[in-house]
């Protein structure tokens, strides 16, 4: 579904990510994991478009798309549930889904926000309320809802967990393993790894914009402990981590 060559990622003199390779099946959920500044960010955005490619490939679904505008790389089939939700937060919830579906014809868009509601309750309820005005959870919701508006072939979702509440990582992480079950193509950045590991079919670790582990999720459920050295992550007598 997506290979990356050599991929590297800068902005301006400043790179950020280091000779990427990794192979992201289809129908699998695949995790970007890593501490803060590891490159996970920068990753998903020069796939989506919005970052400067310096060097590499970005093959999706047979096609090269290193080249492509964001515009195209998302009519191909690639959506993102960007870091910090970024939703329209003066829109209510409706306008924000409808902005997702926008490119998408009408019949379909409403077939999309269906699915949506059926895979979120919660919007269903809300439609007319602010985004702004939502709990973190449901931005989360609304976040990963407005992507899947443009019916994607492989959903990006970064940080899923970040700021939330449990009963809400718990709701969103169960709605991507729904997705998976659909077929959908999942690629997750996270820096809750123990979450991460528990839905991952296949994972890839970075530190400074470097890959120093990928491998089956099975592997990486059974050594935890591995997993944090290739963060770059140390552990004090207390058990707080450090370097994150």
């Amino acid at each position: 579904m997506l290979r990356l060559t050599g991929l590297q990622v800068g902005y301006g003199a400043f790179t950020a990510v280091h000779g990427l390779d990794l192979e992201v099946g289809r129908s699998d959920i695949f995790a970007l994991l890593g501490a803060n500044g590891a490159g996970k960010t920068s990753t998903l955005m020069a796939l989506a478009g919005h970052a400067e490619v310096k060097s590499g490939q970005i093959v999706f679904d047979g096609r090269d798309i290193t080249g492509l505008p964001a515009a195209q790389r998302a009519a191909a089939g690639l959506a993102i549930a960007p870091e910090g939700r970024r939703l329209f937060a003066d829109l209510t919830v409706a306008e924000n889904l409808q902005v997702g579906g926008y490119a998408q014809p009408r019949r379909a868009a409403a077939r999309n926000r269906a699915r949506v509601i059926e895979l979120f309750p919660r919007l269903g309820q809300r439609l007319s309320q602010t985004a702004g005005t939502l709990s973190g959870g449901e931005q989360q919701m609304l976040a990963i809802g407005r992507a899947l508006m443009a019916e994607p072939k492989l959903l990006m979702v970064d940080e899923l967990s970040l700021g939330l509440m449990p009963k809400a990582i718990d709701l969103c992480y169960r709605a991507l393993e729904r997705l998976r079950g659909s077929g959908l193509t999942i690629l997750l950045v996270e820096q809750n790894t123990r979450r991460a590991l528990e839905v991952a079919d296949k994972v890839c670790v970075l530190e400074s914009g470097r890959a120093t582990w990928q491998g089956n999720a099975a592997e990486a459920r059974a050594d935890p402990a591995m997993i944090e050295a290739r963060m770059g992550l140390a552990r004090t007598e207390t058990g707080a981590e450090a370097g994150a």
